[in-house]
């Protein structure tokens, strides 16, 4: 039976990339191997690792400006990583504070140099993105959670500065076009929109890295992943697949371009049943509502349980809200079809009808 997944994250990939991703482990193009235990210096991974990054250079447009790596460790360990590599002990970078993951960020990276934090939502629960803040000229980078996952709310256009940005793309990566000439580094945790759970892409500039007084930890260090091409110690070798057959599916589908077409109407479907519904209401201000997680909660707190009780009897998945804004949750990433948005719509309606 059909189950509609709208969990944050490990989330939905396309249908048929998991049904390549199952034949791969049991043989991979027809080589007698499976995918699990060919070498990550094999001919056939060389191959896998070359084509995945290319293909984030197509889907994203950019070329060898940026050196595109495959590390592990989750979003959580470029918290760290990005200011241990970029920011010297007497240099200043500002961080926007926009929810759970940018603070966790902006924690770590105030181990290395001077953290400024530009702006903050955390009094008002994180339900806006703040805009109109100023950002000094002599800054390193400015840091942005470009989607927020837990309180539901996107960056959708960039604040206006000359300084690099550097982003957190773990939730938006690939769900529509950036410039990316505004950005010196990228990341994304790869279990949203990307894979699985087990691979982080990493984007960054070339001669960003390797110009600071500090020595790096060999593991640590970009310069180490981008010297030995994200192959300096055994990687993720079937995350990367994985996550190769998904920029295939993207590609297929029309590139980011028709992804974001396609995350408009689904977000606008949700978005308009919310509004609409008189037993529901949004959480954030509608100007920052996230194309990604849409986040709502019941006006009577009465209605949450027996909702989510009929939202499990319509095999609906994850859609309870994360504990810091309770409620619901509804992850609508890019494998997420129109067609399961839809059931959701319909039992928000057939609730209302019933409990009104």
């Amino acid at each position: 039976m059909k189950k509609h997944n709208f969990s944050a994250g490990p989330a939905i990939l396309p249908a048929t990339v998991f049904e390549q991703a199952a034949d791969a482990v049991r043989d991979l193009d027809g080589i007698g191997l499976s995918i699990l235990e060919i070498s990550h210096r094999s001919a056939e991974f060389k191959a896998i690792l070359a084509e995945a990054q290319q293909s984030v250079k197509d889907l994203l447009g950019i070329g060898d400006e940026f050196d595109v790596l495959f590390l592990t460790g989750g979003a959580s360990s470029q918290f760290y990583m990005t200011a241990m590599n970029l920011l010297d002990n007497d240099e200043t970078a500002g961080y926007v504070d926009t929810g759970t993951w940018s603070a966790k960020a902006i924690k770590e990276a105030e181990r290395f140099g001077n953290i400024v934090k530009l702006a903050s939502s955390k009094e008002d629960n994180y339900t806006y993105v703040p805009k109109g803040f100023d950002i000094p000229d002599d800054m390193k980078y400015v840091h942005i959670t470009s989607n927020n996952t837990v309180f539901g709310t996107e960056f959708h256009a960039l604040p206006d500065t000359k300084v690099p940005f550097v982003a957190d793309m773990s939730s938006n990566i690939f769900s529509r076009p950036i410039d990316t000439s505004r950005y010196d580094l990228i990341y994304a945790g790869a279990q949203k929109n990307l894979g699985p759970a087990g691979v982080t892409l990493v984007i960054v500039r070339k001669g960003v890295a390797g110009k600071l007084k500090r020595e790096i930890p060999t593991m640590l260090n970009y310069e180490t992943h981008i010297a030995k091409d994200s192959a300096f110690n055994t990687p993720p070798t079937y995350p990367i697949y994985v996550c190769l057959l998904t920029m295939r599916w993207i590609k297929a589908q029309g590139g980011v371009a028709a992804m974001a077409a396609h995350n408009d109407k689904k977000a606008k479907l949700v978005y308009d049943e919310i509004d609409a519904n008189p037993l529901f209401e949004g959480t954030t201000k509608v100007e920052d509502r996230s194309r990604m997680n849409a986040t709502f909660v019941a006006k009577d707190d009465a209605h949450t349980a027996p909702f989510l009780e009929a939202c499990a009897a319509a095999n609906i998945s994850g859609i309870k809200g994360h504990r810091s804004v309770g409620g619901f949750r509804a992850s609508i990433y890019n494998a997420m079809p129109m067609e399961s948005v839809q059931v959701l719509v319909d039992v928000m309606r057939d609730f209302a009808a019933k409990n009104a």
